[in-house]
């Protein structure tokens, strides 16, 4: 998993208003925040997820993007969605559920499946062979992921934190 989070899992770091904090998510972002899509059983569940959390992010004040920065930062959420989805459908009995939550400083994304397995880094990663690459780039681009087991059943939730934009 990432070590590049530069506080503990579950900590969010100081608080926007505090001294020393210099990147705040967008105005309209609203703290605390979830939603959620149900893609159990679902057709196109990686464009429909993209475009879900594309919306998310434009009603969040992410997008349109001010900055090539923020544009950075929106594009990077899309893309880890993407991955996160496509491992799912690929590897794990499909998505059952995208959630996506927003706070002033991170957004966290969650997809839920049915499967047993666990993802890992492909490794040693090879930059130029086909395939095997989403949860490397997961990976480099997040502050941190990993997985949750059910306690109840079958499945598992893989999530990934991302920075909101300065």
């Amino acid at each position: 998993m990432s070590t590049t989070r530069p506080y503990p899992p579950g900590d969010l770091g100081p608080e926007s208003g505090s001294a020393g904090a210099s990147a705040v998510a967008p105005a309209a972002a609203p703290v605390g925040q979830v939603r959620r899509l149900r893609l159990s059983g679902t057709r196109g569940a990686v464009a429909r997820a993209r475009d879900f959390a594309r919306e998310a992010l434009q009603d969040w004040g992410w997008l349109p993007a001010a900055t090539a920065d923020q544009r950075a930062a929106a594009e990077d959420v899309l893309l880890v969605v993407s991955e996160l989805v496509t491992n799912a459908c690929l590897h794990a009995e499909g998505p059952e559920e995208l959630r996506l939550r927003c706070t002033a400083k991170v957004l966290r994304l969650e997809v839920g499946d049915l499967g047993a397995g666990s993802p890992a880094p492909r490794t040693p990663h090879r930059a130029g062979r086909p395939g095997g690459h989403g949860m490397f780039i997961v990976q480099r681009l997040c502050l941190d992921w990993g997985v949750v087991r059910n306690p109840d059943g079958p499945g598992k939730t893989v999530w990934a934190e991302l920075a909101a934009p300065s």
